[in-house]
């Protein structure tokens, strides 16, 4: 097996491509540690570190911005017709550079639904929503690109600024009930840190293709959303069953109410070794809690 990248140095040159929340944290954590990292954005902008990428309009990056690059990062979601838009726009050019990694962030979304049973990367992908058929996509295509790309599948993201207490701040939760209804939930530290545990230890540890980032206990919304109460001190709303809730619900809240699994993550974790900073979701949200 090729191992495509190696440990990390200092002359390495990050890419970031759809800098959102994921992407962002990732640019100011590996920046932090000394390494060069440009973010894209969608239209020109004030930040020396930023670049402009917008396939929608045929807009990619100029030569420069491809000087030197050593590690890309994509976060940029499927296009319409479920391509990837990176790919769609610039695959031959990554082919032409000196690339030792590319990370692609995609969903636990492509498992479907497991009932509340584990699912780890040894699953095979039974994608119910229209969205993660589309990710899968982009997944197959990251890996039969010939590229030294690796797949992060992750399930819902919270972090400081965005979690479920700015949800009840603005007074927009929705405390519903469904019985034995799980989710699966990562800190978004937890994914930049993980990345570049598994990047600064390449040349130890074994290649995997797709490896799932995920804390340690799945639980219910309910309990995440009676913490959250409690930490503020205050009185949660009577919960609403998710039945009596459908109807008001957008389809893609429905949706996300539809599926029901345990993501394992048990590969980077316990084979891999890294150790989670929020290993479940009173950790994590305690952050959150104390830098909103």
């Amino acid at each position: 097996m090729k191992h495509f990248a190696s440990s990390l140095n200092k002359k390495n040159k990050f890419l970031i491509l759809g800098c959102g929340f994921s992407g962002s944290f990732f640019a100011k954590t590996i920046r932090k540690l000394g390494y060069t990292a440009l973010t894209s954005s969608r239209s020109e902008n004030k930040d020396p570190n930023s670049f402009v990428f917008n396939s929608d309009k045929g807009v990619i990056p100029d030569k420069k911005t491809f000087d030197g690059v050593t590690h890309i990062l994509s976060c940029i979601p499927p296009d319409k017709n479920g391509k990837d838009p990176v790919l769609g726009s610039l695959k031959n050019k990554l082919k032409s550079l000196s690339l030792e990694w590319i990370g692609y962030l995609s969903t636990t979304g492509v498992y479907g639904n497991t009932k509340g049973d584990w699912v780890s990367e040894n699953d095979p992908p039974k994608p119910c929503q229209k969205r993660s058929h589309k990710r899968l996509n982009c997944e197959k295509e990251w890996i039969e690109s010939g590229l030294p790309a690796q797949i992060f599948r992750l399930p819902g993201i919270y972090g400081p600024g965005r979690s479920t207490f700015e949800a009840i701040r603005n007074k927009k939760i929705r405390v519903i009930s469904k019985k034995n209804q799980v989710f699966s939930r990562i800190h978004v530290a937890d994914i930049s840190n993980a990345i570049i545990y598994l990047l600064h230890n390449k040349n130890s540890l074994k290649f995997h293709k797709i490896i799932n980032i995920a804390d340690d206990e799945p639980c219910s919304q309910l309990e995440v959303i009676q913490y959250c109460y409690d930490l503020l001190g205050l009185r949660m709303p009577k919960p609403i069953l998710f039945e009596d809730a459908k109807e008001e619900l957008s389809p893609i809240a429905q949706s996300f109410w539809m599926e029901n699994r345990r993501v394992s993550n048990k590969l980077l974790c316990e084979t891999l070794g890294y150790k989670l900073i929020y290993k479940n979701y009173k950790i994590g949200l305690k952050n959150c809690y104390l830098n909103s």
